[in-house]
């Protein structure tokens, strides 16, 4: 098959592209709807990329890769299974764009948030909603004897 493509967004502006030598497909049978052919057929595909070594990705997106997907990675190699369609054609076609969906998600940097100090406006409006508070609660109490 092509290289795989992975289309442009935050963290990589470009996009990026997986060349095809470093995935590795592997099939085997699928345990899901197949008619005759269930038992013949190989169409559940393994997808396989090991992120420490591939091209695609430059030291920085190395990095953020493989720390948003540690939990799903053996080692330092990132596995998609697809086997859902009954061809083996679709289920590789599959499987590609769930692997270029999880890199695209994996390489956005995270969003920081940064603190932001509350305008005069709002302190205003904050302090005397507090005041008509205290005094709706000031009234409810019992005179005093004055």
């Amino acid at each position: 098959m092509d290289d795989l493509h992975v289309p442009s967004g935050p963290g990589a502006p470009l996009g990026l592209r997986v060349p095809a030598a470093e995935l590795v497909e592997q099939f085997s049978h699928a345990s899901g709807p197949g008619g005759q052919g269930v038992n013949t057929t190989d169409s559940r595909v393994q997808l396989g990329l090991d992120l420490a070594t591939t091209t695609a990705l430059d030291d920085d997106q190395r990095e953020r890769v493989l720390t948003h997907l540690s939990a799903k990675l053996s080692g330092t190699v990132l596995t998609i299974s697809a086997e859902e369609h009954r061809s083996q054609r679709r289920n590789r076609i599959a499987a590609r764009e769930r692997l270029a969906a999880i890199l695209r998600e994996a390489v956005t940097p995270p969003v920081v948030r940064r603190r932001t100090k509350p305008t005069k406006g709002s302190q205003r409006r904050r302090l005397a909603g507090k005041r008509q508070r205290a005094e709706t609660k000031q009234n409810r109490r019992r005179p005093g004897v004055d």
